[in-house]
């Protein structure tokens, strides 16, 4: 059974994907308020990493408190959208290790092709969170998962600024073991397959091309 996706509420999110889609958001602006929303997202997304008790010489006292317990993560974009989120995740998991995967998609099927994959050799030993600026089809995020998963990753979540309901189903329904994360759930794809109302081509928008 699939999971329920997470569509993250909160009001400096919701703010900033406001802003995201104003139409007059410069390069700069835009591409900044993905770095920020991803950090925000990275918080919701890492909630569930485990811990473990340490001892810490505080200037006062010794005191007994909480720190990761040493799993690792991988942060693997699709190009080239998704490099947009990679330093924002960064800013909270340095550590982490990043992967690269390319799709670019067919305007004839609309289905994506794939033309780059490097991932860290340990890829299995790592929780992977992949990372996708907007998820409309679902077809690139479906065959990236489908890629991670053939080189060992058992461990995947899905994170994307804006999706569609059928990127969401079709997401769902090939990899129903996969965590979601939305920062805004959208009406539906247009017959071209963009979302509606969306906020344009995410790729074009962050690195200034068209």
């Amino acid at each position: 059974m699939s999971k329920q996706p997470m569509i993250l509420d909160h009001p400096l999110v919701q703010h900033k994907i406001s802003l995201l889609r104003s139409k007059r958001t410069g390069t700069k602006e835009f591409r900044d308020l993905v770095g920020e929303i991803a950090t925000l997202m990275c918080y919701e997304a890492t909630r569930d990493l485990p811990t473990e008790e340490v001892e810490i010489e505080t200037p006062i006292a010794i005191a007994r408190t909480r720190m990761l317990s040493g799993r690792k993560l991988a942060f693997v974009p699709i190009l080239r959208a998704g490099l947009g989120m990679v330093d924002g995740m960064l800013t909270l998991v340095p550590a982490a290790k990043v992967g690269h995967i390319g799709l670019y998609r067919n305007e004839k099927t609309l289905e994506p092709v794939e033309y780059y994959c490097k991932l860290p050799e340990d890829i299995g030993e790592r929780d992977v969170i992949v990372l996708d600026p907007m998820l409309a089809t679902g077809g690139s995020a479906c065959d990236a998962i489908t890629l991670i998963k053939k080189r060992g990753a058992r461990s995947i979540k899905f994170l994307c600024l804006i999706a569609a309901p059928e990127g969401v189903a079709r997401l769902q329904e090939t990899h129903p073991d996969v965590e979601i994360y939305i920062a805004a759930m959208d009406e539906k794809l247009n017959e071209n397959g963009y979302i509606v109302p969306g906020l344009g081509d995410a790729g074009d928008r962050i690195f200034g091309t068209k």
